[in-house]
């Protein structure tokens, strides 16, 4: 275990935020970039690590897949095994880029979707959902990410259609196109896209009983967890 500063103690504080699975992503992806988890540090033992964080074990070894298929951690079997940081760590494939520069897309975002989830919830036509629920259905196979990213862009514009604005399909089409330059940066964990995927189909069936304020919720949610993927895996 990586000698215990006030940093890395902090790293293991409980996790307070409700998208549990990527504030875990980004608190130990980005004590992993920063080197409070130096590379061959060997994490706590799964227990006892979920304990620490306050979540569920479950979700902890998703955060731990997630962070391991994006090559942060490498797991060893056996007695003097356990989750390890990795040696060497992933080189980025982009230039390495400050989050904080990113801010007022990500807020551009956030007003732009949940504004469009409002009013999709209110407006959107069986023709609207099903093809929804279509992009839903293209994005379960995980294994290619252009495939999948292509059908998530479609995905969000059909919600903008959906809200029977041209105005915010324009909007739409806008940060779609920024966010594509943004993900670039980090990899693409099956975990993590799966769950995505899994908020994209809950969204369909909010939408489809009209339900603006729990879709509203969820969109946000989603857009959060994004959010803490990308400072957890940004190079």
């Amino acid at each position: 275990m990586h000698a215990t500063t006030p940093a890395v103690a902090a790293v293991f504080e409980p996790v307070q935020a409700v998208s549990t699975f990527e504030e875990t992503v980004e608190r130990l992806g980005t004590a992993i970039r920063l080197g409070l988890l130096g590379p061959g540090a060997q994490l706590p033992p799964e227990r006892e690590l979920a304990d620490q964080l306050g979540i569920s074990r479950s979700t902890l070894r998703q955060a731990l897949t997630a962070l391991t298929q994006s090559g942060h951690l490498v797991a060893v079997r056996g007695r003097s095994g356990g989750w390890f940081v990795a040696e060497p760590l992933p080189r980025p494939e982009a230039e390495p880029i400050e989050l904080a520069a990113w801010r007022e897309l990500l807020d551009y975002r956030v007003a732009v979707e949940v504004g469009v989830v409002v009013l999709a919830a209110e407006r959107a036509s069986a023709g609207d959902l099903a093809r929804l629920e279509r992009h839903v259905e293209s994005m379960r196979e995980v294994g290619d990410f252009a495939v999948f990213r292509q059908a998530d862009v479609f995905f969000h514009l059909g919600l903008a259609e959906a809200a029977g604005s041209s105005r915010l399909v324009a909007a739409m089409t806008e940060v779609q196109g920024a966010m594509s330059e943004l993900i670039g940066h980090i990899a693409h964990p099956p975990e993590v896209l799966e769950r995505s995927n899994a908020q994209h189909a809950k969204l369909v069936a909010l939408l489809s009983q009209g339900d603006a304020g729990r879709a509203a919720r969820l969109i946000r949610e989603h857009l959060h967890g994004t959010e803490s993927v990308l400072a957890g895996l940004m190079p």
